[in-house]
């Protein structure tokens, strides 16, 4: 029998994921930007074929082709992997963003940089007549105030590295509650799908 631990959904190791930015040449866009903007784009409600997902990241990192196979396969998995996070019932979804060995700083920064990903992305998709509980409101609001985080570049302390961790997961807490709400089957859709015919 396997353990929860063992089955779950893992994404792609951010510095790999900005080996293969760099190797493309794409220097606007982070690692954690860019996993932002797939995961605001999934909570919206958004999907792609690998072709139109590819085309999306293209325009946003201002590319005209990814030259690279490996680029490509490595997006499409942290795609799939993000989707997979969300849907799993063990709350697993995680943020793409450097490690505990990085700066303090540059993890802040990194956040923040998730946080304009997500607001872009969960912008681009979300429908006129979606109506977002005010938790979900008020958790747009703050994911726009952290996008403006700036740690104090001397900021390395225990007390400074608590802070960072808890508004870290409160903006993981932030993007489940919008993905829950946008993309569930309204109720009345629910009960008017019949049941599937077993032949």
């Amino acid at each position: 029998m396997t353990r929860e631990s063992d089955t779950a959904v893992v994404l792609p190791d951010f510095d790999l994921v900005a080996n293969l930015l760099i190797e493309e040449g794409v220097l606007a866009v982070s690692p954690a930007e860019l996993h932002g903007l797939l995961a605001g784009q999934l909570a919206a409600g958004a999907r792609f074929d690998a072709d139109t997902l590819l085309r999306v990241l293209q325009e946003l990192m201002d590319v005209s082709a990814l030259k690279n196979e490996a680029t490509k396969l490595g997006l499409l998995e942290l795609y799939q992997r993000t989707l997979a996070q969300y849907e799993s019932d063990d709350f697993g979804f995680e943020l793409l963003v450097p490690d505990d060995e990085q700066l303090l700083v540059q993890r802040a920064e990194a956040l923040g940089s998730w946080c304009n990903g997500f607001l872009s992305g969960f912008g681009l998709h979300t429908r006129k007549e979606q109506k977002l509980s005010t938790e979900a409101q008020e958790g747009l609001q703050d994911l726009a105030q952290i996008a403006q985080i700036a740690a104090d570049s001397d900021a390395d302390s225990d007390e400074d590295e608590a802070d960072l961790m808890e508004v870290q997961e409160y903006v993981r807490m932030a993007a489940m509650l919008m993905f829950n709400e946008c993309n569930r089957v309204p109720e009345d859709e629910a009960k008017q799908t019949p049941p599937p015919t077993l032949h």
